[in-house]
């Protein structure tokens, strides 16, 4: 089972506490944008095996939205991070990368 810490209440639980959103970090394209842009946020979506970065909402907590680092084969997590920034924190890229070296995901590594 997987244990996460919300980050912006401090909680940690497992993972029936929390909610899974889907991959983190897609570029959200607006009004103006081209069928292809559209296509691409509503249906290309990473799903590696390994390292990956996803949306989790607190729901039996704060209700607050957060990012987190987590391996799909051996659901270790290497970190959490609020919503609100736009790629993950330098120390939870270099835990990925002291356990993954060469990782990368999308223009993160």
């Amino acid at each position: 089972m997987l244990i996460l810490e919300c980050p912006c209440c401090g909680v940690t639980g497992e993972e029936t506490e929390f909610h899974a959103g889907g991959e983190a970090h897609l570029k959200r394209h607006s009004v103006g944008s081209t069928d292809d842009q559209f296509e691409e946020y509503l249906f290309m979506r990473e799903n590696p095996r390994g390292v990956h970065l996803e949306r989790w909402r607190h729901n039996n907590g704060c209700g607050k939205w957060f990012h987190a680092a987590r391996c799909t084969m051996t659901l270790e997590v290497f970190g959490t991070y609020p919503a609100q920034t736009y790629e993950p924190p330098q120390e939870i890229k270099d835990a990925i990368s002291a356990k993954r070296p060469g990782w990368s995901w999308r223009n993160f590594s």
